[in-house]
């Protein structure tokens, strides 16, 4: 009896959700139903709908029903850390809704309903901790999205349509067998590297600087024939044109 009781969850009264409504920072109302061991959507809060934050996180939840669409007024929806793999296709009426944390559930592409494209007011969005495998390309017509996280999915490709998101500040898609990312940063590095190198032309040094290089330049031509050891390589650190030793043995070098 224990068991079957503890599979049916606790059951939520509208007296117990009208004693959860808060007043949020911004002056609007909050229902905050959260870590409740509820395991089916409660139905007596559909009488609550003028709410304009709800938050069901950490619960069992395994469905949103269509009538989430009550609540027109809604800003807020935090849904994580349930266990719903799929959304409802009403929740894209939801057109004041600014944000959506479905993070931590078992949620598949296919859960995602296509209206959520509809969600024009969306800023932040979260699918991360579940199980996609892509993400539709019609994210592309949130606009407004400013955050987007998809972390630890299953995703191997981030459409061009949500990377460039006009207002986009913050994609986390870490933790996902995307491909390797380490080339874009070493082609960064090489031109940090490049920085350091400065070419100047003869007139445009003073008399003792263009002796000095003009002497180190003399050196360079004296050691043409020497190949230099890697642990003894010779650092010509103001030479007038650099490189001008490799570019006129080269050929030899490679003979050799």
């Amino acid at each position: 009896k224990v068991k079957a009781k503890d599979q049916k969850g606790k059951k939520i009264t509208l007296k117990m959700a009208k004693n959860c409504i808060q007043i949020s920072s911004d002056g609007g109302l909050r229902l905050d139903l959260s870590k409740m061991g509820i395991t089916t959507f409660p139905t007596c809060i559909l009488k609550l709908a003028d709410v304009d934050e709800l938050d069901l996180s950490r619960n069992m939840l395994k469905k949103i029903p269509s009538s989430i669409k009550k609540f027109q007024k809604l800003r807020w929806l935090d849904l994580h850390s349930n266990q719903l793999q799929e959304l409802p296709a009403a929740i894209g009426t939801l057109q004041k809704l600014s944000y959506l944390n479905i993070c931590n559930n078992k949620l598949t592409t296919k859960g995602l309903p296509e209206e959520l494209n509809l969600l024009k007011n969306l800023c932040i969005l979260n699918l991360g901790l579940n199980c996609l495998d892509s993400i539709p390309t019609t994210l592309g017509a949130l606009k407004e999205l400013q955050e987007v996280s998809v972390f630890d999915n299953a995703l191997t490709n981030i459409p061009n349509s949500v990377k460039k998101l006009p207002k986009l500040k913050k994609l986390n898609a870490q933790r996902n067998p995307l491909p390797d990312s380490t080339k874009p940063e070493e082609d960064v590095d090489s031109i940090k590297r490049m920085e350091t190198l400065c070419l100047v032309q003869e007139k445009d040094l003073c008399c003792s600087c263009l002796k000095m290089c003009q002497d180190e330049r003399d050196k360079v031509n004296k050691l043409t024939n020497v190949i230099p050891s890697p642990s003894n390589n010779p650092s010509f650190s103001s030479l007038l044109t650099p490189n001008s030793s490799a570019k006129n043995n080269q050929e030899e070098w490679r003979l050799k």
